[in-house]
């Protein structure tokens, strides 16, 4: 017998599904108001909480068309499709019936109350339905079925933004061993003031990930903030090489992905020491105090219920009421690396965000904490 590490990997990721399918989808389902939900999508144009609900070895790849139907609130879940699909139940013979869409039609016949569909103008991962698909969704239903047809954005982002306590553990492990490429990148091991570029920092962060066995889903942002340049580049205004000096605050935008597909989001930032230095100016170091502070103001008004545009607007209040001229940008992370959940804040809409702002904070939701002060 052969010791296949990526066989292991295989196993307890289709065996986390199993569970968070058995636990996470039913409880949504009767939360939302649901008693089914139907996801479906053909390949290479993959729904994106489809491809979170597939086997390992399925490699998020639809397969042909592939439609995941649940019913009865989330206690039965079942696969229309031409493929068998993990523990899901398959329920449609083609010899039998040649048409998928009847098949699926006939599945949903018992159900009497709304029918969850991935259509969304708020959430882009809630959005996967193509119009093509519903167009032929839509026409195999009968007109009262049709009518049964309900957006089902907070199922789906539901689904998405719901970590187990196993997984809880695993992104703390996950944001760890992120934490460690930082503390590298910001050290001596890399950086050489006078002769190390933001570039280089960048392209190690990605060779040394990618040595590890472990994915990126962006491309790190290194930049400099330098006494009287006027500040830093804004994210739109990309980022500039430079040699990277003594004196300067260096700051990175970092994320990885894990091989069961979990995904970190932070920002570090490192002071080159200038010659006789042993810290960093008392204006940085205040300034650190003053983030660390609005952190801790934005996480205490982080409660299952208000929305994020409310916690933004608490928390904007009560860090200026404190004499802080806070920035917030915050969002939640886990299967993807943004928003599947409420976002708190964008560096350039501090006065709330529509749409995604007014979702509201569950539990067991993983956040990127992201702010600044000035």
């Amino acid at each position: 017998m052969h010791d296949h590490p990526l066989r292991r990997e295989a196993s307890e990721f289709d065996g986390l599904l199993t569970r968070r399918l058995d636990t996470i989808v039913p409880a949504l389902m009767e939360r939302e108001g649901f008693e089914a939900w139907v996801i479906a999508a053909r390949e290479y144009n993959e729904d994106p909480v489809m491809e979170t609900m597939l086997p390992n070895t399925w490699l998020r790849t639809a397969r042909r068309r592939t439609i995941l139907v649940f019913t009865d609130w989330g206690k039965r879940r079942a696969s229309v499709s031409k493929y068998p699909v993990g523990d899901f139940e398959p329920q449609w013979n083609p010899s039998v019936e040649p048409d998928q869409w009847v098949a699926l039609a006939s599945h949903l016949a018992h159900v009497d109350g709304p029918i969850g569909i991935n259509v969304s103008s708020t959430f882009a991962l809630a959005d996967g339905l193509t119009a093509g698909e519903r167009f032929s969704m839509v026409r195999a239903l009968s007109e009262a079925k049709r009518g049964q047809l309900k957006g089902a954005k907070d199922l789906a982002i539901g689904w998405l933004e719901t970590r187990l306590s196993e997984e809880v553990a695993d992104l703390r492990a996950a944001t760890s061993e992120a934490h460690g490429f930082l503390r590298r990148a910001l050290s001596s091991e890399v950086i050489a003031p006078g002769v190390t570029t933001t570039e280089d920092v960048t392209w190690w962060l990605r060779q040394t990930v990618a040595d590890a066995g472990l994915g990126q889903w962006f491309q790190p942002g290194v930049l400099v903030q330098r006494d009287g340049d006027g500040g830093p580049n804004t994210p739109t205004s990309g980022y500039e090489e430079v040699t990277i000096e003594r004196g300067d605050l260096v700051h990175i935008d970092f994320g990885i992905v894990t091989r069961l597909g979990y995904h970190t989001d932070q920002q570090q930032h490192a002071y080159v020491l200038k010659p006789g230095e042993t810290d960093a100016p008392e204006s940085l170091v205040d300034g650190l105090r003053q983030g660390n502070r609005l952190q801790d103001i934005l996480m205490s008004n982080m409660k299952p219920g208000p929305t994020g545009n409310e916690v933004l607007a608490r928390s904007l209040e009560q860090a200026r009421g404190e004499g802080i001229r806070p920035i917030i940008y915050t969002h939640p992370l886990g299967l993807h690396g943004h928003v599947a959940g409420a976002t708190i804040g964008m560096w350039d809409h501090q006065e709330g965000v529509p749409g995604p702002g007014d979702h509201s904070l569950h539990l067991n939701t993983a956040w990127s904490i992201e702010l600044a002060v000035e």
